[in-house]
């Protein structure tokens, strides 16, 4: 096993690539510690009992209800039956998604009534709903105040999505104070559905859209069983390819590429790969009879396929293995001396699993003495490899101090980063899926939803979703569908929180709403500060609306300077952007050079001249009959210049046939 070892100056700088091959791009979440985080600790605290171990993976008996209660799962997954939790509950919000569907407004209204008359009986996943509503201005009067309020009783009812909820405004108002014991909770439920052996797969919340246009790409490879490339790889497994086998369990397993999850079809594609020796099918059926999804628990039955996938060099299943012996699951007792060879194993070959269970078992004393500064250390390499239970621990050490200085804005940020991991996550699933049917009002609403919770993909997509549709998006407003003000204000809304996470294309929007005034009152200055968070982000278009505020004095101080300096960033950002700041360097030397003249002032007409001329060609060119004689005038044109050409050619043509009867002097001529 490599040493880890302590250097004087240690900067260790965290990349999460967080996404497997089968995952999507996300954007990553970096995190830089100096040997100023590292604190020096004694080598034991009290802080924790030294004899427990984590016991994240001992939860799947507990189902989704039982983990996220109040889920609009049963809605959803076929195989949940609502009436059997809260019937009552469920069918009204059936009742929301159909009015979202089919855009009735009375149903809307009458599933709104039903909601709060729940809400006033202690319902906490009703009060959840109608802080949604009003948070939203659904049908009720736009309310803050009274959405946290109902989200705050939820929360305290055991609502986790409304726990979300408070967190997340609790983070914007930098209470971190309060937002990291929310974040802390819930980032615990989260890591116990996680599997034991391995870190699962992190499940983006997938980007419907590309900037301002639909992000295809993605969109395409999230059709579930339509899609032509899991229809190809469907027909593989079914001629008896394992590897194919594999990932269509995979799939089922996890809700991935579109698919539903089903535990039922990933069982039995996981069972037919692993009869032809597939290792990695071996493991997952070992985290299937070790968890009991969908099937009866069975650690004997676990530790089995376990080892047979270890035996074929699979190290991640070396994990699973040691966490039977740390817990006596499977096995005559527990063997802390055993547990902790199996995870050297993991980590000599540079599995982040055992990396991240070495430094529990340092960080709690199992088995070893205890070491809270290796245990992080540990924790850092397996954080490095995108492992999510590391960032967990990393998170617990700068919340309680032991390990990490005490920092709790680092603290809340990694567990709002694991929290968004939890199971309420399916809600981006369910929205992706309505989307890719057309149901574009259900999507929305569902985005909606995440974006609540502090999704800043949902945010994005919801705000898309309001600008791309318009009224098709189904959006609900305070006494019927979204007025266009209602519609403009939500986006903004969206698109704002979105670019205070670092969204550079929202950023970039809300620039241009307060420059132009769309949705909202013209404000200069607050678009310059939306587009220098956008800057911060490295966006090129930001940079080069930076310079034309300082060139024009708008919202900015007057200085050529500054403007040059922008349109220069700009140009090296985005080589792309060469014409645009080649145009607008010749305007700041003609402003350099010729204050007050006539072609300043031409400069300066052209933002209001240009708008007339566009509507102009819209209005006058582009009329129906107009555009047609202007068609039919062009193609005149067009067929008699080729004519013309076709004359000359034949001309020269001639000319060139009867070149050669012609004395040579006659062409040297020239040349006396």
């Amino acid at each position: 096993m490599p040493e880890l070892t302590s250097t004087p100056k240690l900067i260790i700088c965290l990349l999460i690539l967080s996404l497997y091959p089968i995952s999507l791009k996300a954007r990553p979440f970096i995190l830089v510690l100096s040997q100023d985080d590292i604190k020096d600790s004694a080598a034991s605290t009290d802080d924790e009992s030294a004899a427990d171990w984590d016991d994240f993976g001992d939860s799947e008996s507990m189902t989704e209800e039982n983990l996220d209660p109040g889920s609009w799962s049963p809605v959803f997954e076929p195989s949940i039956d609502p009436g059997a939790i809260n019937g009552s509950y469920y069918i009204t919000i059936s009742k929301m998604m159909s009015a979202v569907t089919n855009g009735d407004v009375r149903v809307m209204e009458e599933a709104t009534s039903e909601v709060e008359s729940a809400a006033m009986e202690g319902d906490p996943h009703a009060r959840s709903v109608l802080g949604f509503l009003y948070g939203r201005g659904m049908m009720r009067e736009r309310n803050k105040g009274k959405a946290f309020l109902y989200h705050h009783f939820a929360a305290e009812g055991g609502n986790i999505q409304s726990k979300m909820a408070v967190a997340y405004t609790y983070l914007r108002q930098d209470m971190h104070d309060k937002a990291v014991i929310l974040y802390a909770e819930l980032a615990e439920i989260a890591v116990n559905s996680f599997l034991i052996s391995k870190d699962s797969p992190v499940i983006e919340p997938i980007r419907i859209h590309n900037g301002a246009e639909e992000n295809k790409g993605a969109l395409r490879k999230s059709r579930g069983e339509d899609d032509e490339a899991f229809q190809i790889l469907e027909y593989q497994a079914q001629k008896g390819n394992a590897g194919a086998m594999y990932k269509i369990g995979l799939f089922y397993y996890f809700g991935l590429r579109g698919l539903r999850r089903d535990r039922t079809k990933a069982l039995m594609w996981f069972s037919k790969a692993a009869d032809k020796g597939e290792p990695q099918s071996m493991e997952f059926l070992g985290e299937i009879y070790a968890r009991g999804a969908g099937v009866e628990r069975n650690y004997t039955k676990a530790l089995e396929w376990l080892t047979h996938a270890a035996r074929q060099q699979l190290y991640s299943a070396y994990n699973g293995i040691g966490y039977l012996y740390v817990k006596g699951y499977g096995v005559e007792k527990k063997n802390y001396t055993k547990a902790k060879e199996y995870f050297e194993k993991a980590a000599d070959n540079e599995e982040a699993g055992g990396h991240y269970n070495l430094g529990v078992m340092y960080y709690k004393g199992i088995g070893v003495k205890r070491d809270v500064k290796l245990a992080c250390k540990y924790f850092l390499v397996a954080a490095n490899a995108g492992h999510q239970k590391a960032f967990y621990q990393l998170a617990k050490m700068f919340h309680t101090g032991v390990g990490l200085k005490k920092n709790l804005h680092m603290a809340t940020a990694l567990y709002k980063l694991v929290a968004e991991r939890g199971p309420w996550s399916s809600l981006s699933r369910w929205a992706l899926e309505s989307y890719l049917k057309g149901d574009v009002g259900k999507a929305f609403l569902l985005y909606s939803r995440m974006a609540e919770l502090g999704y800043e993909v949902a945010q994005s997509n919801a705000a898309w979703i309001l600008d791309k549709y318009g009224e098709g998006s189904m959006c609900m407003g305070e006494s019927g569908f979204c007025t266009d003000a209602e519609r403009h204000q939500c986006a903004h809304s969206l698109w704002w929180q979105a670019s205070e996470q670092g969204n550079e294309h929202a950023a970039l929007l809300i620039g241009d709403a307060y420059y132009y005034g769309r949705g909202t009152q013209r404000d200069y200055e607050r678009a310059a500060e939306a587009y220098m968070h956008a800057r911060l982000q490295s966006n090129a278009q930001a940079m080069f609306n930076l310079g034309y505020m300082h060139e024009h004095g708008q919202g900015l101080p007057l200085d050529l300077h500054l403007a040059k300096r922008y349109y220069d960033q700009a140009l090296e950002v985005d080589p792309a952007a060469k014409l645009p700041v080649t145009l607008a360097l010749t305007s700041l030397w003609i402003r350099k050079n010729y204050a007050d003249s006539f072609l300043v002032r031409l400069i300066d007409s052209l933002p209001e001249v240009y708008p007339r001329v566009e509507a102009w060609v819209e209005n006058v060119i582009m009329e129906e009959g107009n555009a047609t004689i202007l068609t039919l005038f062009v193609c005149l044109i067009t067929v008699l210049y080729l004519r013309e050409r076709q004359r000359r050619n034949a001309v020269q043509a001639a000319g060139d046939v009867a070149l050669p009867n012609q004395p040579n002097e006659h062409a040297a001529a020239p040349f006396n």
